[in-house]
């Protein structure tokens, strides 16, 4: 019993190059924890650079030392290069998605004591003719490329925001679909010159579908999609157009910068997160009252409008007849109508009206 309890736990323990998850309606699930589909991207693209930095520092000081080993075998040329790669572990396991994940420490952080100890596999490593040898040649030039890869996928997500979605009228699906495809073409054409290299979206995947236990509804099994993947960025990739297909997406705030998930067409252009400067305020509430300070300058009709009804809305704050609550979900909504109308979605008078009843 012992026995088989060992290997089911060994199923469920993974390496950097080599993990699953679970894909299920609109949510991944990943270790024991679940996520709206396009979350895990949206907290990679708000990494501090800093730390993608000092990942590449650290691998360029272990891969030397790992070159070195075959041919200097030494139980100090083990421990150094052992102590190096076990920097880079430490910093590679706290990103998303590793953290959630029982990572399979006993191995990793043990790499080169359990390679020294099985003669045929130190062997193999010292044969350039051997499978051993490749693979632990791929080992160092995986994580050589490891930040790298992550940079790659950041800048692609930034420019198809950026450029490709920020226009967008809607936020559904099919408006995502249009914008993909303009944004395909052109990286066809032109994305070599952006990206230092081809344009691909193509990667190896293990897919199964297997019955799941829900981890927070108790009794409930569902068919999830189990898929394994071979590197941190083709999962980002896969949860990323996964989640367009649904219609989330990431996008940059208007008032802090951070990224954040638009869930199900939902469209606002301001994040859930404490604003900078404030205590409790979110950007959420406090954006739309920063942006009619800055619409002063352009009064549009729809605009004295817009102005008419926040300041309504303000003496009716000041007066107590409304929460601070009400006031500052009042307001974003006048402010997406503005936008509405700005848009050409809205008349000056069905935007009237629609101020008419605040």
């Amino acid at each position: 019993m012992a026995e088989e309890l060992m290997r089911i736990e060994l199923d469920y323990t993974y390496t950097y190059d080599q993990f699953t998850v679970f894909f299920y309606g609109d949510q991944v699930f990943i270790g024991k924890k679940d996520y709206p589909i396009g979350q895990c991207c949206v907290d990679v693209m708000n990494l501090d650079e800093l730390i993608l930095g000092e990942i590449d520092r650290r691998v360029r000081q272990f891969i030397p030392a790992a070159r070195k080993l075959p041919t200097e075998k030494t139980d100090s040329a083990a421990a150094l290069a052992q102590e190096r790669l076990n920097a880079v572990w430490e910093l590679i396991f706290a990103l998303p998605v590793y953290r959630d994940l029982k990572m399979d420490e006993a191995c990793c952080f043990h790499t080169f004591r359990r390679l020294m100890a099985d003669r045929e596999k130190w062997a193999q490593v010292r044969d350039p003719s051997s499978e051993g040898y490749a693979i632990y040649q791929g080992m160092m030039a995986g994580l050589a490329c490891f930040a790298d890869s992550i940079r790659t996928f950041r800048l692609q997500i930034m420019e198809m925001t950026r450029t490709y979605f920020e226009p967008l009228k809607r936020r559904t699906s099919d408006a995502y679909a249009q914008a993909y495809s303009r944004f395909y073409s052109d990286m066809l054409s032109i994305g070599a010159h952006i990206f230092n290299d081809e344009f691909e979206q193509s990667f190896p995947l293990e897919v199964d579908f297997v019955p799941m236990m829900h981890p927070t509804e108790e009794g409930r099994v569902f068919v999830a999609e189990e898929s394994t993947f071979n590197s941190l960025a083709d999962f980002l990739r896969t949860e990323f157009y996964r989640g367009l297909a649904l219609g989330n997406a990431p996008r940059q705030c208007h008032n802090c910068g951070r990224y954040f998930l638009l869930t199900d067409g939902y469209n606002t252009c301001y994040c859930n997160n404490v604003a900078p400067g404030e205590l409790e305020r979110t950007c959420r509430k406090v954006g739309a009252h920063r942006k009619e300070a800055l619409g002063k300058a352009y009064r549009t009709p729809a605009r004295k409008e817009y102005d008419r009804t926040y300041n309504r809305l303000k003496v009716r704050k000041q007066r107590g007849k409304i929460s601070v609550d009400g006031w500052n979900a009042a307001v974003a909504k006048a402010q997406e109508l503005l936008e509405h109308s700005e848009r050409g979605e809205l008349t000056d008078e069905e935007l009237k009206r629609r101020f008419e009843a605040f």
